[in-house]
């Protein structure tokens, strides 16, 4: 079966291309070819190595690699711009300063270089560095939008100058200067001791929810439990986000809480982090690593900054040093959970899925919580035991109607309908797909699995194409639904009307294997058999091995209804 959850086709996830050749490389060498006459690795079997340990995801290593290297060849910018990345990859802070100074001496340091030696006065204490360190990043203009801001916090921990008024410069930068000034002024007032004024801002600024809003709610109720209000306190992190609950027990225990800023170095580490988040919303890159890398090194006990880094890392398929940020998260604090819950996500994707399921297995009987059934149920659904993250989705539903928790009851019905559905169960899972649907008629990866699930049983298809078409208009811009739509056309015959709608989604997810098969089908019913055949040719690279098979048939004898994509 290939419908989908939450709107999106299962994908075989893809492994690292340079892992054996890295294996290859950082394993010892031959001694003629590896050393010098008196044993010692040339410069370039070091940097060959380094560069390995690159490409395999050993940071730290890597960043060793490239200062030994670079020791030997002080005068290599390249080498230099490269150890200064590494550094910060592997979390290594003198030698990410050491190397950015030098870039800066020969005026090649990145602007986020530039936040870095901020960082590193700030640190220090040292004002008047920091001050000037900020006029240059004004100066470069790329991170002028957070000029304000830097200059509120520098403000607020030297004791010279209004913050507040460094604050209003945002008003001339633009609406993203704007909106983060908004949060900091909220986070000055609290640390300046103006609580009042900055719980109202705080409360303001957390009417959506989130996790821009769980941040700040814990900042302000940190506030109020160091000037012992407790009831305030708990009122500012009421709500059922796991991580408000933990901090509501910790203020109930009389512990301290977690998450103050209460001057400049935890004031912008939140401004990098929060940076950081909206650059990779859009696309991992360096910059947002580093950014999310500097918070960790102003403020190490927030536990978000390591959160927020872990999963950069992650998404850059540098699991050792995502699963070493995440331990830096301490027991006891509020986001302990979501740590645990990253740490399991984290083995699955570094090709661990049954340690991961056991560590989830031993926190859902210790906890016995909805969220935690439903994380067993995700890395089952990974193993493909599909009957049994079925009773996990169950547990977890069960739980969540004995709590009262029905904001969400749509969603765990979809999961575990569509793992019934997947172990065999049609009947059972289309009572449950039926009933998310009906409970939440909005929610387009719910119309989109029940309608996929009907057409791919080519039964009541005028039914399956009103659903898809309600996911489509819902979301015009996901591939998988659009992708769904095209062959609801084609199946509902169509053929024109089904190709343009396919097109579009192959032009959205050019390597997704389902929507190009489901394209190339469509060609060959036309006619179009050259294009059919590069079509399927595509969707071989990444398909399924189950799939496999019937996509190479196609593509050396043609089409026929033994053939057809599901």
């Amino acid at each position: 079966m290939r419908a989908r959850v939450n709107g999106q086709p299962r994908r075989v996830p893809m492994i690292a291309a340079g892992a054996a050749i890295a294996a290859a490389l950082l394993a010892p060498l031959p001694a003629a070819a590896a050393v010098s006459r008196d044993d010692t690795p040339s410069g370039y079997t070091r940097y060959v190595r380094a560069r390995a340990a690159d490409a395999a995801g050993r940071t730290e290593l890597a960043a060793r690699g490239y200062a030994a290297v670079l020791a030997e060849t002080p005068d290599d910018s390249v080498l230099a711009l490269r150890t200064y990345r590494q550094a910060i990859a592997a979390g290594d802070r003198p030698l990410a300063t050491r190397t950015a100074r030098m870039l800066d001496a020969r005026k090649l340091l990145p602007a986020d270089g530039r936040l870095l030696l901020l960082a590193d006065a700030l640190l220090a204490a040292d004002w008047k560095a920091a001050t000037l360190a900020t006029d240059r990043i004004e100066q470069e203009g790329v991170y002028g939008f957070a000029v304000p801001v830097l200059r509120g916090w520098i403000a607020q921990g030297s004791r010279k100058g209004d913050p507040f008024v460094a604050l209003d410069a945002a008003r001339s930068g633009g609406p993203i200067a704007m909106a983060y000034a908004a949060e900091h002024r909220a986070l000055i007032a609290l640390a300046t001791g103006r609580i009042d004024e900055g719980v109202a801002a705080v409360k303001a600024l957390s009417t959506g929810g989130g996790g821009r809003a769980v941040r700040l709610q814990l900042a302000a109720a940190s506030a109020l439990a160091k000037r012992g209000d407790r009831a305030g306190a708990l009122a500012m992190i009421a709500g059922n986000d796991g991580t408000l609950t933990a901090a509501r027990k910790i203020v109930t225990d009389g512990r301290p809480l977690p998450g103050g800023v209460d001057g400049p170095a935890e004031g912008i580490a939140a401004l990098l982090t929060r940076t950081a988040v909206d650059i990779n919303r859009e696309r991992v890159t360096p910059v947002s690593l580093t950014l999310a890398r500097l918070a960790t090194f102003l403020a190490p006990g927030n536990a978000e900054n390591w959160l927020v880094t872990s999963e950069i890392l992650s998404a850059g398929e540098q699991y050792e040093s995502a699963l070493a940020a995440l331990e830096q998260v301490k027991p006891g604090d509020p986001f302990e959970e979501a740590a645990r819950f990253s740490r399991v996500q984290l083995l699955v994707r570094r090709g661990e899925p049954e340690k991961a399921l056991g560590e989830a297995l031993a926190m859902a009987r210790a906890g016995n919580t909805a969220d935690d059934w439903v994380r067993v149920g995700q890395v089952q659904t990974e193993l493909e035991r599909h009957a049994e993250a079925a009773d996990s989705y169950g547990k977890a539903l069960a739980l969540a109607d004995k709590a009262g928790a029905t904001g969400d009851r749509w969603a765990l019905l979809l999961q575990r309908g569509s793992a019934l559905d997947r172990s065999g169960n049609w009947p059972a899972a289309r009572f449950l797909l039926e009933e998310a649907v009906r409970i939440a008629p909005d929610q387009a990866s719910a119309l989109n699995y029940l309608g996929y699930a009907q057409l791919e049983r080519r039964i009541n298809l005028p039914e399956a194409e009103k659903l898809i078409e309600r996911a489509s208009r819902l979301r015009p811009d996901d591939a998988a639904i659009t992708d769904s739509l095209g062959w609801t056309y084609y199946l509902r015959g169509d053929v024109p009307k089904a190709i343009a709608t396919l097109e579009a989604a192959v032009s959205s997810e050019p390597a997704e294997p389902t929507i190009n098969e489901h394209l190339g089908d469509a060609y060959w019913t036309i006619g179009r058999r050259l294009e059919a055949r590069y079509a399927w040719r595509a969707a071989l690279v990444f398909a399924e091995a189950k799939d496999a098979p019937r996509i190479r048939s196609k593509i050396d004898t043609g089409w026929s209804p033994a053939v057809a994509a599901p």
